[in-house]
């Protein structure tokens, strides 16, 4: 039997969001080689003139761009409500329970303009027990509770 036989590059699963009820995110796994290559990709190399060498930077917005469209697939779910816990929003008059549609660029702002969706789908994309076995590998974790100031 080999390894490489049995690996696969990428797989998805739909994981609740944590604190806000109703609101599933469809993610995949980013293997080590495609964050790697997306890394690379999102690499951009500049000449310094002082020291006269080219330094590499990482492009941080294209990052995102190119981290949301990897990893979020899509979401359900997601009210107004929901969204005003995870950033500022001006709601005006609209209702509440008004959903949010999936989209790249809605997935692309919510990545990076909320810290707590940064960091919770960071945490899940890399958590392999996500991704074992469809609903009973799933990791359940306790919600989190919204900071307020």
């Amino acid at each position: 039997m080999e390894l490489k036989k049995l690996m696969v590059d990428s797989k998805s699963t739909w994981i609740d969001f944590p604190g806000l009820d109703g609101f599933s995110v469809q993610v995949t796994n980013l293997a080590r080689k495609e964050l790697t290559t997306l890394r690379k990709n999102c690499t951009v190399q500049k000449f310094d003139r002082k020291t006269r060498a080219i330094t590499e930077t990482l492009d941080e917005d294209k990052f995102v761009e190119e981290f949301a469209k990897s990893v979020v697939k899509g979401w359900k779910g997601l009210t107004l409500e929901h969204l005003e816990t995870l950033v500022l929003i001006d709601m005006g008059e609209q209702d509440p329970s008004t959903e949010i549609a999936y989209s790249e660029d809605n997935a692309e702002q919510l990545v990076s303009n909320s810290t707590e969706f940064d960091t919770w789908l960071n945490e899940v994309v890399f958590d392999l027990d996500n991704f074992r076995g469809g609903a009973k590998g799933r990791a359940s974790k306790a919600p989190r509770k919204a900071v307020s100031e």
